[in-house]
Order: C-alpha cells, then sequence, then structure tokens
C-alpha cells in the first residue's frame, strides 16, 4: 500500500508540474471559478445546496459519467467512483461499503423515498442492483451519519439516486427527446438494450425508459497465481443423480448468469404556475441469480450444494409528489411525497444427494409519508419535516421434493405477519454568518417499533412474540470556513442511530456452514458518533479534498454465541449446528482517510485520483476473561484508490485509469472472514488472506454526428486474477466492452 501510494503521489506531483508549465491558469481561472461556485448538491437536506455550504465529504455521479464508464449495474455504478467499495457474493449482487459499514447501516434513497425496509441484513446486500443506472439523472454519495433527515439506518452514509426526470417544453411545440443504446461485453456476454423517451408540453410531460440485460457464465482473469479461485468442477443435475462434472473450463464461473428488466415511467404535471404534482412507477425484476459463494463450498471434501439460488428479486414502487413552491409563513418550497413499495425475494437451496429442495419466499410491503420544507430566514434557511414509514412482512417456508413433486410446509426464515414502522420529526438550521463562514445544526426526534409472532409448529420457541417501542433523538452541527478564492475547511460532528428491523430480531437460518442464527428478541437500537474534518483546494479546474473521520458506534449488533432453549446447537436442515444470535454486545470505533483530486493538465487532458484509507475494531464484550477483546472489523476494506488520465474534446472522449486494493493478511480479517476460507487465498501457513490487486482499464467513445456516438473498452487489460475482498464472486478478466447509443436532447 505505501508503495502504491508513493507511486500515486509521486504521478500526481509530476502532473502538477507538467500542467503549471503549460497552462495558463490566468486565463483559465475566471471561468472555472463560475461554475465551482454554482455547483450545487442536490441530496443534503433534499433541498438544493452550494456545494461549499455542504460540511460532509459528497461524491456525485452524472449522467454524462454513467454513460461514459458503461456499469453493468448500479452497484458497479458506485464502485468506479473509486470511494466505495463493493462486495459481490454473485454476479447478481453488490453490497456498498461505506466507512467501515454496509447492508443495513447504509441508507439506498431513490427520488426522496428510503429503499431500506425492514428485511435488510446485517449479511451482504444485493438490493442496490435493483437500480437502473442507465434511469439515473444525477447521484450522490453522502459520506457520514444522515440520520437527521433519513433516520435509522444512515450511520454510515447515505446513496440517493435521481431517476430521469420528465421535462417540459418551453414553448408551444411539443418536446421529445430520446436516447437509446445497445451493449455487449466478452467476459459475462452481457447482451443490455436500452430506451429511453420524454414526451413534454408546456404543463403536462411524462418520461418511459426500459432496460433489459442478459448475463452469461463469467469468467475470471489468468495473472495472479491464485489457483484456488478456479472452478475445477460443478454439481449437475442428470437423471435422479446430482453428477459432479469436470469444468472444461476452469476460469469460467459455473452458474453465475443472470437476466434483469428494469422499466421507469413518470408523468408531471403543473397544476398552476407554484404548483407541481408527479407520479412514478418503477418496476425492477431479475431472474434466478445463483449465489456463487456457496455454491463452491465443499463437505467431507465433496461440493456441498446441488442448488442456491436467490429467486427473481422484484421491486416495485408507486410515487405521487406534490411541490409547493410559493412564499408562506412556515415555508418558501414545500414537498410531500407518499410512495409504496412492494418488495420480494426467495431463496432456494438443495444439498447434493438430497432430493428436498427448501424454498424461503420473503414478500414487503412498504408505505411511507414525507413532508419536507424549506425556509429563508434572514441569511439562513430552515429546513425542517416529519415522516412515516411502515411495513408489513410476509414470510413462508416450503420443501418440495424434487423426485416426486411432493410439497410440504416449512419453516419460515421470519415471522410472517410482522410489522415494522418509524416515524419522525426533524428540523435544520443553515446560516451564512458571513461571506467566509456557513454553520449548520439540526436534531430530529424519531419513534420506532415492531412487533412479530413466532410459530412454533417446525421450531420450540422459547418466546412466543417480540415487542420493540423505542425513540431516539439524533443531531448534526457543522462549519465551512473558506479561506479566500481556494481553500476551504470543514468539520462535522453527527449522530446516527438504527433501530433493529425484522431480519435483526426474528431471523432463523445458516449464517455460516456449522452456524445456526436464531432470533433474539431482546436486541435494543445501537448508535453512532461520527467526527469529520476536511480541507479542500479548488483553483482554475484544480480539486484537491481530503477528508477525516472517526466514528464510534456503541451497542452494536454482532453476531455471537447464543443459548437457545438452553442448548448451544441445534439440528437444522438435517445438520447439527452451533447457535448463534445477533446480540447489543460490542463497540465498533473506524477511523480513516479520503483523499480525492482532480487536476486538468492541458487542453482537454486531466488526471484523477481517489484514494481510500479505511480501518476499523470490533470490541468483543462477551470475552469473558475480564479484558476487552479487539478483532478486526468486517466491513472495514484494504485500502483502495483509482488512478485516472483522461482527453476529452471535441467528438472524443478517452480514459486509461488503474484500480488498486491492497492486501489484508490473516490477522486483520474478521474473525466471520477467517472462517469463509473457500473464498479467500491461501498464504504460506495455510490460513486465508486477501491478496492484493490491480487492473490496468482503458475506456473510449467517438461520437459520430449529434445523435450517434460509439464506445469502447479494453478493461483489465493484463488480465489479472483477483477476488474482491470477502466477495465470493471472481472478477472478471480481460474484457471488450462495445457498444452503441442514440441519444437527441
Amino acid at each position: 500500500m505505501a508503495c502504491y501510494m508513493r507511486k500515486c503521489i509521486l504521478i500526481f506531483s509530476l502532473l502538477l508540474v507538467l500542467r503549471d508549465t503549460v497552462l495558463s491558469q490566468e486565463t483559465a481561472r475566471d471561468s472555472i471559478k463560475v461554475a465551482e461556485l454554482n455547483e450545487v448538491i442536490f441530496s443534503f437536506n433534499k433541498w438544493e445546496q452550494q456545494l461549499n455550504e455542504v460540511p460532509n465529504k459528497i461524491t456525485k455521479i452524472s449522467r454524462a459519467q454513467i454513460l461514459f464508464r458503461q456499469p453493468q449495474t448500479s452497484a458497479d455504478m458506485l464502485a468506479q467512483t473509486g470511494t466505495v467499495f463493493i462486495q459481490k457474493s454473485q454476479m447478481g449482487g453488490g453490497s456498498p461499503m461505506i466507512r467501515g459499514f454496509a447492508t443495513n447501516r447504509v441508507l439506498l434513497v431513490v427520488d426522496g423515498v428510503r429503499m431500506n425496509n425492514a428485511i435488510y441484513r446485517s449479511g451482504n446486500l444485493q438490493n442496490v442492483i435493483s437500480i437502473d443506472p442507465l434511469a439515473i439523472e444525477e447521484s450522490e454519495v453522502v459520506f457520514g451519519p444522515g440520520s437527521l433527515i433519513y433516520g435509522s439506518d444512515a450511520i454510515g452514509g447515505v446513496m440517493d439516486f435521481h431517476s430521469l426526470e420528465p421535462r417540459f417544453s418551453s414553448d408551444s411545440t411539443t418536446l421529445i427527446e430520446a436516447g437509446a443504446l445497445a451493449r455487449y461485453s466478452s467476459a459475462n456476454r452481457e447482451k443490455t438494450i436500452h430506451a429511453d423517451l420524454n414526451i413534454g408540453g408546456r404543463r403536462v410531460s411524462w418520461v418511459g425508459s426500459i432496460t433489459y440485460s442478459s448475463f452469461d457464465d463469467l469468467k475470471m482473469g489468468k495473472h495472479g497465481g491464485q489457483d484456488n479461485y478456479l472452478r475445477p468442477e460443478y454439481i449437475q443435475r442428470i437423471g435422479m443423480n446430482d453428477s459432479i462434472r469436470k469444468n472444461a473450463d476452469p476460469r469460467v464461473q459455473k452458474y453465475t448468469g443472470y437476466d434483469q428488466v428494469n422499466i421507469l415511467q413518470k408523468i408531471k404535471i403543473r397544476l398552476s404556475d407554484k404548483l407541481m404534482m408527479q407520479y412514478g412507477f418503477t418496476y425492477a425484476g431479475t431472474g434466478s441469480a445463483p449465489r456463487y459463494d456457496r455454491l463452491i463450498q465443499y463437505r467431507g471434501g465433496n461440493l456441498r450444494f446441488a442448488e442456491w439460488n436467490y429467486g427473481p428479486m422484484l421491486w416495485r414502487m408507486h410515487n405521487l409528489n406534490f411541490l409547493h413552491a410559493k412564499k408562506t409563513a412556515l415555508y418558501d418550497n414545500a414537498r410531500l411525497t407518499m410512495a409504496y413499495q412492494n418488495y420480494t425475494e426467495s431463496r432456494i437451496d438443495r444439498q447434493r444427494n438430497r432430493v428436498s429442495r427448501n424454498i424461503q419466499t420473503e414478500h414487503v410491503k412498504a408505505a411511507s409519508l414525507n413532508w419536507d420544507a424549506e425556509k429563508t430566514l434572514g441569511r439562513g434557511q430552515l429546513f425542517w419535516g416529519a415522516e412515516y414509514v411502515h411495513n408489513k412482512v410476509g414470510s413462508t417456508g416450503e420443501i418440495i421434493d424434487i423426485s416426486n413433486g411432493n410439497k410440504e410446509q416449512a419453516v419460515s426464515r421470519y415471522p410472517d405477519g410482522s410489522k415494522w414502522f418509524s416515524s419522525g420529526l426533524y428540523g435544520s438550521y443553515k446560516i451564512n454568518i458571513n461571506n467566509a463562514l456557513t454553520a449548520s445544526s439540526g436534531i430530529r426526534y424519531s419513534y420506532t417499533g415492531l412487533d412479530a409472532d413466532f410459530d412454533d409448529t417446525y421450531i420450540p420457541f422459547p418466546y412466543d412474540n417480540a415487542r420493540l417501542r423505542k425513540g431516539a433523538f439524533t443531531f448534526n452541527t457543522g462549519m465551512v470556513y473558506r479561506a479566500g478564492n481556494h481553500w476551504q475547511f470543514n468539520a462535522n460532528i453527527a449522530s446516527g442511530y438504527r433501530m433493529p428491523n425484522i431480519d435483526d430480531i426474528g431471523k432463523l437460518f445458516e449464517s455460516a456452514p456449522g452456524n445456526i442464527t436464531v432470533p433474539n428478541p431482546a436486541l435494543k437500537p445501537e448508535y453512532a458518533w461520527n467526527f469529520e474534518t476536511g480541507l479542500a483546494y479548488r483553483s482554475a479546474g484544480v480539486r484537491v479534498e481530503l477528508t477525516g473521520f472517526h466514528t464510534l458506534l456503541e451497542d452494536a449488533i454482532v453476531r455471537r454465541p447464543f443459548s437457545f432453549n438452553g442448548q448451544d446447537s441445534i439440528f437444522f436442515d438435517g445438520t447439527r449446528g452451533r447457535v448463534e444470535a445477533l446480540q447489543n454486545v460490542a463497540r465498533a470505533t473506524v477511523w480513516g482517510l479520503q483523499l480525492s483530486t482532480i487536476i486538468p493538465i492541458y487542453e482537454g487532458f486531466s488526471a484523477r485520483l481517489n484514494a481510500n484509507y479505511i480501518t476499523g475494531k470490533e470490541t468483543d464484550e462477551t470475552a469473558g476473561d475480564g479484558e476487552e477483546k479487539q478483532v478486526p472489523l468486517r466491513h472495514a476494506p484494504p485500502f483502495y484508490g483509482n488512478l485516472a488520465l483522461a482527453y476529452l474534446k471535441g467528438k472524443i472522449q478517452v480514459e486509461l485509469n488503474t484500480i488498486y486494493n491492497s492486501r489484508l493478511s490473516n490477522s486483520k480479517l474478521a474473525p466471520t472472514e477467517q472462517a469463509k476460507a473457500e473464498i479467500y487465498a491461501v498464504d504460506r501457513e495455510g490460513r486465508p488472506y486477501s491478496p492484493d490487486w490491480y487492473t490496468v482499464n482503458l475506456n473510449t467513445s467517438y461520437r459520430l454526428n449529434s445523435a450517434f456516438s460509439i464506445q469502447a473498452a479494453w478493461e483489465n487489460i493484463t488480465n489479472q486474477r483477483y477476488r474482491p475482498y470477502s466477495s465470493g464472486l471472481v472478477a472478471a478478466g480481460s474484457q471488450v466492452v462495445v457498444g452503441v447509443r442514440y441519444d437527441v436532447r
């Protein structure tokens, strides 16, 4: 890592010298300064604000960046920023890690509506791939706790996605805008087609988008020396037998392919000059997605599972909002958002040489109501709002005998019919004390509860139900100091919290081979404190941002050994396993540095660097020896970053970049990761560890005319074989990506 950092610093120092030699800063400064001062961020406090008045670190993702880099999924889109780490257990997945937190400790927001629901788990989570990157107008990642605005779960950060917006015509003619794309990637034979259309009048406008993607089995790289990453054999059902077959090409990860459809529809109506109404419908559906990290598990020297699939993952959202832009005594602008979401997901598994196929299916119905308002008061702005969210969980279990088709009911993953709700009130005030200093502060009160009734038909639970009602105060306070025209200093203190959900309290499943997680109704909330400082320099297109942070998580919910009906082990799915449960028995500490730099060099050339050092510890209060036991934090990834040289001029755009991850030795792996030997490389002592790796990639785009452009990329040019930290899936080897895009705006 140190060697890589020294090389990056040396390269950037040379680029700065080159830039200062060939570029006259005086001629460029005025135009660049205007662009910087006018740059706004949309998600912070849910209203537009100038970026140089916001105390948090924020990464913006524009539509132009998305269309140039061509991510296959939204998880890949986040990874391409160089500031978010992505874990993948299967190709139909992607779990974002932000500042040492992941899954139900980070928040997904789409068009102002939270996606996180009552069954978002602490394990790796793939729901972000339901968001279509080709239907995104703009997105931001807000780092640090966002509980003031969004309530529970927003501890590590908030990923805020804004889908395509209907556009009105500016005159009496009808505005028609259209886009289409076709793309092919060689490593997994990706075939993607996309189309979007906007039809706008003076008072009514509509936008629609549809994307279909098909992915075949993914082929890994050739070089890197990690032979245990190969897939030498797989199980195939032949007649009435599960046969172990030799893989003709061990670099092909058999049973990783899947397909996906995304649909977006929005209609916007200008009811008056001051009142706007918009209705949106979003649909995302995947086919069955094999969970690759389970399919490569061995037991007794043989592959364990003949089947392990996530069933179709469906997400449907109806979103109706009203925007009133009129100055009143209470607000200048106000937005009412009503949303209804319906989620469906399932797990399907069958062990080798067994005829019993286990199916667990979950449905979540989520309704939400948000009121958000903004009022200018003197030199400051008041933001205030209210929220109510209600989730109902349906959960069923079923066993099918594949030899005769007989079905029987079985234990479900969660208590069927359980409910989770959250309500909150918040207020925040930002004031420009003078031209150089901006201060902001806010507070929120939330009240959250859940109800779950346990069915002892299949499992003799030692409790009948779980009831939880808890209130929580969270706050933040920050300041931004702008020294002169170029320097900026930020400081921010924020608290966050996460209320236990149905997954935390009511889940019954095999968390790892030999470990059975059981429900724990005694859980309580976990709370976070985040301290952050940042230093930024902006001048004539140069942008350098350095952010340091330190987060403390109290009463952390972690999986630890447990007792169930007085026993430390039970039989589950025909196998005896050690009992575990999620418990408030730990404290977590995360700290790190994030560096982001953009440097224009000369006539269209620019350079970009992102580097992230994040480390964390978890304190285990169950050690029992009178001393605190500290272990590495599971979701603190190794040092990672990217370095890119870009060229943009006229019809041509080119970017050459390298992506790097450092090594994590066995001693720096969390205990839960050390237990996943099947996904890690093996060191000289035979212990699992995560090797360092790099890739070199080339992206190009050429605009043939005002409407058509062609794109080509060569990714992983040196054909490295690597598996990102904590991932079950080995990344793509050297591949070619080609695409054709039609765009009339």
